[in-house]
C-alpha cells in the first residue's frame, strides 16, 4: 500500500469551472434520460454495521452497483448514456458504435448499441477473462482481440474507428473536453446522486477506485456540488501496478504508467489517466491510494461470508477496491492518522461491480454468486 496525499488539492468552490459539464442541469438530462429506460432503479445502499465496528468507524455504506440492470456493473450508466445521447442528436441509422474495454466498458457498450438496433464492435486487450469476452458477444458485438495492454487496444480502436467511420464510445481522452468521456461521466453523476439521496447524514470519506477516473470524477464533482463545504474527504484507489492516477499527482501531469498493467482488479487496468477525468481530479482529489493484489480475494469472501452479521453481497475484483482500499488504511497508523479516519467516520464505498466473470468469482471466492445471494433468504 502506498498513500499520496494530493499537493496541488484545493478547497471547495475550485471545481466548477473544471467541470461545467458536471452541473446539476446536466444531472438532470441523465436522470431524466436514464429513469426512461426499462429495467432501471436505484441500486441499493447497503449499510454494513457489523464490518464497521470491526475496522473501528462510525459507519460504512456501500453502493450495490452489482445490481446495475442485467450487466452487474456501473458502467451501465456511461456508454449506454453516452450512446443514447449521440443517437438522439445524430441518428442511429447504420451507425456503428466501437470501443476498447478490459470488459465491463465494452458490455455496457454492446448493450447500449443493441437497444438502439446499431452495430457493436469492442476491442478487447490481452488479458481479458473468456467469460468477460463472452458476456460482450452475447449482446451481438462483434470482438476484435488486440495484443498488449488497454491502452494500446484503445489506440488500435481510435485508428480503425478513424479510418471506418465508426462512432467511438471511449470512457478515455486526450482531451479534456472531449464530449464522449463527459457524456459518459454525466451518467456516472446518477450512480453518486442516487447514493447521496439514500443517506441521511454525508458521508465524510468516500474510498471510490479508478482505472482511467471517470467514476472518481463524477463523485468529486457531484460531492462539491451536493455537500459545498462538507464535502467529504475524497481517497482514490488504484491497483499498484496500474496506479496512474497517483503518478499524474506525482509528475503534476498525465504519464504513461510502466509496466504491464497485469493485476486482478482487471477493470482498473489503465495506464494513462483520462484527460477529462484528471481536469477534475488534479486538485479535487484529496489523496491517491495504490494497493496490491493481495487483499483482493480475501476482501471478496469478506464481503460474501457477511461480517458480524451483515448481508452478504456480491461484488467483484474490481467492485471490491474501494474497500481493500480502507481495510489496508485502517491497518496503517500512519495513514489513518493522516486521512483522519477514526471512530466517527461515515465512510462511502462503491462496489463497482458484480460477479461479471461467474467463473472467475467462484473460482477466488470458493462458491458460487449464485449461492452468495441465496444466502439473503435464509430463515
Amino acid at each position: 500500500m502506498r498513500l499520496l496525499i494530493n499537493p496541488a488539492a484545493r478547497p471547495t468552490g475550485a471545481l466548477a469551472a473544471a467541470a461545467p459539464y458536471l452541473s446539476a442541469a446536466r444531472l438532470a438530462v441523465a436522470k431524466a434520460e436514464i429513469s426512461r429506460w426499462d429495467g432501471y432503479r436505484p441500486t441499493p445502499l447497503a449499510d454494513l454495521p457489523g464490518l464497521a465496528r470491526g475496522l473501528g468507524i462510525g459507519t460504512l455504506r456501500i453502493k450495490d452497483e452489482g445490481q446495475r440492470f442485467h450487466l452487474k456493473s456501473f458502467k451501465a450508466m456511461g456508454g449506454p448514456y453516452a450512446i443514447a445521447r449521440i443517437a438522439a442528436r445524430d441518428g442511429a441509422k447504420d451507425r456503428v458504435f466501437t470501443s476498447a474495454t478490459d470488459g465491463n466498458h465494452g458490455r455496457a457498450v454492446a448493450w447500449g448499441a443493441s437497444r438502439l438496433g446499431c452495430r457493436a464492435v469492442i476491442y478487447v486487450p490481452s488479458g481479458v477473462s473468456e467469460g468477460r469476452i463472452q458476456a460482450i458477444a452475447d449482446f451481438g458485438a462483434e470482438i476484435v482481440r488486440t495484443e498488449g495492454t488497454y491502452d494500446e487496444a484503445v489506440a488500435e480502436c481510435a485508428r480503425n474507428a478513424a479510418a471506418r467511420g465508426w462512432t467511438v464510445i471511449a470512457d478515455t481522452s486526450e482531451n479534456a473536453h472531449d464530449e464522449v468521456p463527459n457524456l459518459i461521466m454525466e451518467g456516472y453523476l446518477v450512480v453518486i446522486d442516487e447514493a447521496a439521496g439514500q443517506m441521511i447524514e454525508p458521508p465524510t470519506h468516500i474510498f471510490a477506485q479508478a482505472g482511467v477516473g471517470g467514476l472518481a470524477c463524477a463523485v468529486a464533482a457531484h460531492a462539491e456540488a451536493r455537500w459545498g463545504a462538507a464535502r467529504p474527504r475524497l481517497v482514490v484507489v488504484e491497483p499498484e501496478k496500474a496506479a496512474c492516477l497517483m503518478l499524474a499527482a506525482e509528475q503534476g501531469h498525465i504519464a504513461q504508467f510502466p509496466g504491464d498493467l497485469e493485476t486482478v482488479m482487471g477493470g482498473l487496468s489503465c495506464g494513462l489517466a483520462s484527460a477529462p477525468a484528471w481536469a477534475v481530479l488534479r486538485t479535487a482529489a484529496d489523496a491517491f491510494l495504490s494497493i496490491p493484489d493481495g487483499g483482493v480475494p480475501d476482501t471478496m469472501r469478506l464481503l460474501a461470508d457477511g461480517a458480524d452479521g451483515d448481508t452478504p453481497m456480491v461484488a467483484g475484483e474490481s467492485g471490491v477496491a474501494g474497500l481493500a482500499g480502507l481495510i489496508a488504511a485502517m491497518a496503517s497508523e500512519d495513514v489513518r492518522l493522516r486521512l483522519g479516519l477514526d471512530g466517527s467516520s461515515r465512510v462511502l464505498l462503491f462496489s463497482t461491480e458484480g460477479d461479471t466473470d461467474p467463473a472467475l468469482y467462484a473460482k477466488i471466492v470458493g462458491r458460487s454468486a449464485d449461492s452468495v445471494r441465496g444466502q439473503l433468504f435464509r430463515p
